[in-house]
């Protein structure tokens, strides 16, 4: 139904939270809103999994756009990351998209035809190369289209973020062969070009956001400079801040923190999960629990491993709340 004129100018009328230009680019590729829903998917739970260990969790998402919303209204190094990584979601999605011909807009990437070299020898294009600039390219116009609208600080910051996101799923396109000839040597190569695992992308901007760079707008307003002198110029491939993050320790709608009562937290741990970290030093519970685990695990010729089913009791930490465990807003 998404494929009938009428059909796609109602669904995306109806999709919540879009800008007339993306509207547009929904009516003008109704399939394609399906491939950036699993793209949605991904990076929400590459995010999950990247902060799995911290405060923020990323976990504001389950609860809908309200919170996450306060925490992208910012100007955080979290904000940072998730335009990043959600930039990234929708250029993988369309990307893989296009390899699989579900989109009638692209295909396989065109450019990838006739032969080549490289340290290995000659080889030759075929199979069915990922066309990651048609995937940059219609990320670039769908999700960029948001921050277009405004000229302010956020938005310039906004949009760096989001490029630097479409630039790091490039960075991993990778070159694959297969070899032909007798008994499999490589005599010759066909050769085609695929996008890395979506791990690789999210490992990547992980680094980035750890290392993003505070900055502050340069007089014209056109661009930033470094808030400490101390630190190099971000780069294209950089993520970049204003505001330091909240600590994200107690519930609070303004900035959109579910604080970390309840957190399961590592008491052996000296990192971002160690209870004292996690908790905020309110402290603890301890409660034991039985689980089942895989054990006496044998592998079996061939090709086998099985295991019995046994019940393991642990003791599993949770945070404590803090006194007063409401929700504060400051509004």
């Amino acid at each position: 139904y998404m494929g009938a004129v009428g059909s796609s100018r109602v669904m995306c009328d109806n999709v919540p939270g879009l800008v007339s230009r993306q509207r547009q680019l929904c009516r003008r590729h109704p399939e394609a809103m399906l491939s950036i829903g699993r793209g949605v998917a991904a990076w929400t739970a590459e995010c999950q999994h990247q902060f799995r260990r911290h405060r923020w969790d990323c976990n504001a998402l389950e609860r809908g756009q309200r919170l996450l919303g306060r925490v992208l209204l910012r100007s955080s190094r979290e904000s940072a990351f998730v335009h990043a990584i959600s930039s990234a979601g929708v250029v993988f999605a369309i990307t893989r998209a296009c390899s699989q011909g579900e989109l009638k807009s692209c295909s396989c990437d065109p450019k990838k035809k006739g032969s080549a070299k490289d340290s290995k020898g000659h080889f030759d294009w075929g199979g069915c190369s990922d066309n990651i600039d048609y995937g940059i390219k219609f990320a670039r116009a769908f999700v960029d289209a948001k921050e277009r609208k405004g000229k302010d600080a956020r938005a310039l910051m906004n949009l760096h973020n989001n490029r630097a996101g479409r630039k790091a799923v490039k960075r991993f396109l990778k070159q694959e062969c297969k070899c032909h000839g007798v008994s499999g040597s490589c005599t010759l190569r066909t050769c085609w070009l695929a996008m890395a695992d979506f791990r690789k992308t999210g490992d990547y901007l992980w680094k980035k956001y750890n290392g993003a760079i505070q900055v502050v707008m340069n007089q014209d307003g056109t661009g930033f400079t470094v808030a400490n002198k101390k630190f190099k110029k971000p780069t294209k491939n950089d993520l970049v801040y204003f505001e330091s993050s909240p600590d994200y320790c107690i519930r609070d709608r303004d900035v959109g923190s579910l604080g970390t009562a309840g957190r399961v937290c590592n008491q052996t741990s000296r990192g971002m999960d160690s209870c004292e970290v996690m908790c905020c030093g309110r402290g603890y519970d301890t409660s034991r629990v039985s689980r089942m685990t895989k054990c006496e695990c044998k592998f079996h010729w061939c090709c086998a491993v099985r295991c019995q089913d046994c019940l393991e009791v642990v003791d599993v930490h949770t945070c404590k709340a803090p006194k007063s465990a409401g929700w504060i807003s400051r509004t």
